[in-house]
């Protein structure tokens, strides 16, 4: 029976109606309680009842395996009401465009590999295990195997001609990382001295800026991808459409029949958009994960990265015959091609849409870019770009997607000078979201990006563990602000596409309250809170950024009427105006009050581009003044939507009383550390301001802070956890598991290992070969340290042994095994960290602490 709730006698309200849905719910029916109905008959049974009232559509647990887009037209909104999709109570929904893969068996194809089949002429780019992006099978190039030319790589180490052997060589793919962009080309044909790339990616690839031949990184770093051969390392995999056959290699002694392999069979989930005379609204979306996408993209049309998730493609029949020389560092007809950029589709797109909500959800396992909201035509399934207005995006998660965790706007014309005034991206509300390890397989896409966009507020957000930019606003280099730029009057621009004399869709924005930390993990261009193009009426406050790379709040060409205040910038460069030239416009700037503690200000020609700085204060350590304090206490989302992911879900230091540490856990303050400890549910947090735990070459330190149990560690036992993120800012700040025999002892408790990942340089695996109390041996891997990875030590007997892991399942071996004879048969075990710095720490997350034995 349909639940309806009705409104008191005398009130105003129509009643709110309730449907059912089930993942095995049927194609007919009323969708009530007793017999739910799928996602698609909901749809249809909806669209009447929205014209009387609200309607909750309330989801069952588990997975809704899609085999097309669900499409929201304006027939699918609630108009005046709204139709709200969400997580029956206690569920947990997945809408997913994969399917599970089963029935894997052994493999001849290499060493340790195994097979499954999967339906003829299915392709993807993506494969999810344990809700982890797998990487595709690939090598490393070195830049001196191979020499790019105008047809594609001359290939100079003879070691590299087994290459022309290969079988499908169109399906490998060439992949280049500069210095802001990530590049990939399909390749046609290979020979034992050429590699012929297929066309015209190649020539899209090798005109512009940042390009394969010619980046503005020294050493660009290049790989080869997608070929059954390159399937060497655990957790690869690799697709043959034809065959219909996957291959994966898992490591040793695992099963991947006793893993959750995910296979994406959609290039997205979720289409809202109608037209501009009748635009879909009253939707919302509430606690459902969206997951399993691939976009194919790249695999036809190459990935000519632009910057931010902007491609080209395609031929141009102006692009000059000497190009490949010409044009690789930008040329006139580059520039004229900028009106025709594309622009990564999302997984969840919405345009041509108002009032539509997404609260409490979960974007993860995505082929690119999760949450799309007015962006271009080029990039929705409906044709239809841009006109989206009163969106909320509230407290949901973006986690291990290939692309942005969300992308507001378009870059074409229409977005930044609408011929319809409906088409104006509009009052978008971005609050209190996590966005963690998103860009994986697009490394130039920044955690959020917001584009031409009027009364953006992006506000309480926690960005972290990202390649490139944390939170970027704006576009376009000025290009398209009134008057034009002069620099685009230099170079061409202006010959062929129009200078305008009014302001573009770009004003009002805030953003503010934001944490933003672990940025840059690939890139040196751009900045952790970057902004390109004229915004007034524009606030950027509060916002504190920590453990960056390279610049903090950077404004790059034409950013101006902005203002900067009361910022909190720890670690890295304070802020960047890129007004180097007299004739661009980074001007009329206000940057003041803000608070940072390294680097310094780069704000060249400031007086003569009016960027007026000023209160500025430069402080030493983590001396941070009352104010600055006040700042960092707030950033970060609600306590509500944090999660072990979340840097503030314990607080930070000095901010909030210390979190204490569950029953069966001790602390250990090593060396007289000055440390913090604290517990949220399964996540922990330590912070432990100690030199670190070295002591060869005379080094002598054994200082760390520890949450451990005394005694658990016996002779067949192992600890793991999963190192969710290294806040502290030293290369060598490590945090991980430890065994001693006495916890309290340092630097006399012999029976000492640790395996750690660093903040730079890997996992480590360290153990004490003399018994002295002091780790002085050790064994290196070299893992991406801007991803929460597992560690673990395993003992059997006085044989210890150090493994890492991305999934928590596939387990690779740290070094060899080693012996420590003078274990003693019960000994200390927990999680610790050291910041590698006696002067200051951060807190360091951990959750998943499990014991054995």
């Amino acid at each position: 029976m349909i639940a309806s709730v009705l409104s008191p006698l005398g009130a105003q309200a129509a009643p709110a109606t309730t449907y059912y849905a089930a993942p095995d719910g049927k194609d007919s029916g009323h969708c009530s309680q007793a017999k739910p109905c799928s996602l698609e008959r909901a749809q249809h049974v909806v669209r009447p009842a929205a014209k009387h009232g609200d309607v909750t559509v309330l989801l069952a647990d588990g997975n809704y395996r899609l085999s097309a887009p669900l499409r929201f037209g304006a027939d699918d909104g609630g108009g005046r009401h709204t139709i709200r999709w969400v997580a029956a109570p206690g569920a947990r929904p997945v809408i997913t465009g994969a399917s599970k893969v089963t029935g894997w068996t052994r493999s001849t194809a290499g060493p340790g590999i195994w097979t499954a089949d999967t339906p003829a002429g299915l392709d993807t780019r993506q494969l999810y295990v344990n809700g982890v992006i797998a990487p595709r099978a690939s090598i490393r190039l070195a830049n001196a195997d191979v020499t790019p030319t105008a047809t594609g790589l001359t290939i100079k180490n003879p070691a590299l001609s087994y290459l022309a052997g290969l079988p499908d060589q169109s399906r490998i793919e060439f992949q280049s990382l500069g210095d802001f962009t990530n590049r990939y080309s399909p390749v046609q044909s290979i020979s034992p001295t050429q590699i012929t790339m297929a066309q015209p990616a190649w020539d899209n690839n090798t005109w512009g800026w940042d390009t394969v031949q010619n980046s503005f990184l020294a050493g660009p770093s290049w790989y080869l991808d997608n070929s059954l051969s390159f399937l060497t390392q655990v957790g690869q995999w690799y697709i043959d459409p034809t065959g219909g056959k996957l291959y994966y290699k898992p490591a040793d002694g695992v099963d991947p029949n006793q893993l959750d392999v995910e296979l994406p069979r959609l290039q997205s989930l979720i289409s809202i958009g109608g037209s501009y005379d009748e635009p879909v609204t009253g939707l919302a979306f509430e606690g459902i994960q969206f997951s399993g996408t691939s976009w194919l993209g790249p695999s036809a049309d190459g990935y000519a990265d632009q910057q931010n998730g902007l491609f080209i493609k395609g031929a141009y029949d102006y692009r000059p015959a000497d190009a490949f020389t010409s044009c690789s560092r930008g040329c006139e007809m580059f520039e004229r091609a900028r009106t025709t950029w594309y622009q990564e589709p999302a997984a969840v797109q919405v345009s041509a849409a108002g009032r539509i909500s997404f609260t409490g959800n979960t974007f993860t396992n995505l082929g690119q870019s999760a949450l799309g909201i007015g962006n271009d035509a080029n990039a929705t399934l409906t044709g239809v770009g841009l006109g989206a207005s009163d969106i909320d995006v509230v407290g949901n998660r973006f986690l291990e997607t290939s692309g942005h965790g969300i992308a507001v706007g378009g870059v074409l014309p229409d977005a930044h000078h609408p011929s319809d005034p409906r088409m104006t991206n509009q009052d978008v509300l971005i609050e209190n979201n996590t966005v963690n390890r998103v860009s994986v397989d697009y490394k130039d896409n920044s955690g959020i990006l917001s584009t031409y966009v009027t009364n953006a507020r992006i506000l309480n957000n926690e960005v972290s563990n990202v390649p490139y930019d944390g939170i970027d606003t704006g576009y376009g280099w000025g290009i398209n602000d009134a008057g034009g730029s002069n620099d685009y009057v230099d170079r061409g621009y202006y010959n062929w596409n129009t200078k305008y004399t009014t302001p573009t869709t770009l004003k009002d924005n805030r953003v503010e309250g934001n944490l933003v930390h672990n940025t840059k993990a690939r890139f040196a261009d751009g900045g952790s809170v970057y902004n390109l193009s004229a915004s007034p009426g524009t606030v950027v406050s509060k916002n504190y950024l920590f453990n960056i790379s390279g610049v903090g709040l950077y404004l790059d060409e034409g950013s101006r009427s902005m203002t900067y205040e009361n910022n909190v910038v720890q670690g890295g460069s304070f802020v960047f105006t890129n007004a180097y030239s007299l004739r661009n416009n980074t001007s009329d700037n206000v940057i003041r009050n803000n608070w940072y503690n390294s680097g310094g200000v780069s704000a060249p020609n400031a007086a003569a581009h009016n960027n007026q700085l000023t209160n500025n204060l430069k402080i030493s350590g983590a001396n941070w003044p009352a104010g600055a304090r006040d700042v960092i206490c707030a950033a970060g989302v609600a306590p509500q939507y944090r999660t072990s992911l979340n840097a503030n879900q314990l607080g930070f230091t000095g901010c909030s009383t210390e979190a204490p540490v569950g029953s069966g856990f001790v602390v250990a303050k090593a060396s007289a550390v000055s440390s913090y400890f604290g517990q949220s549910g399964d996540g922990f947090g330590i912070a432990a301001a100690g030199a670190d735990v070295w002591g060869a070459g005379g080094q002598r330190d054994d200082q760390f802070g520890a949450i451990y149990r005394a005694g658990a560690f016996t002779p067949n036992a192992s600890v793991s956890t999963r190192v969710v993120s290294i806040n502290d800012a030293n290369a060598w700040a490590k945090s991980g598991v430890m065994v001693r025999n006495d916890m309290t002892k340092a630097g006399a408790s012999a029976g000492y290992a640790v395996v750690a990942a660093t903040a730079r340089n890997g996992v480590v695996f360290e153990w004490d070969s003399n018994g002295d109390g002091y780790l002085d041996t050790d064994a290196r891997a070299s893992v991406d340290s801007y991803r929460p990875v597992w560690v673990k030590l395993a003992r059997s007997g006085t044989s210890y042994s150090a493994s890492y892991s991305y999934d928590g399942k596939n387990y690779v071996p740290v070094g060899a095994p080693v012996t420590l004879p003078s274990a003693a048969a019960q000994q200390d075990a927990g999680i610790f960290s050291t910041s590698h710095d006696v002067n200051q720490s951060a807190i360091n997350q951990f959750d998943q602490v499990a014991f054995t034995g």
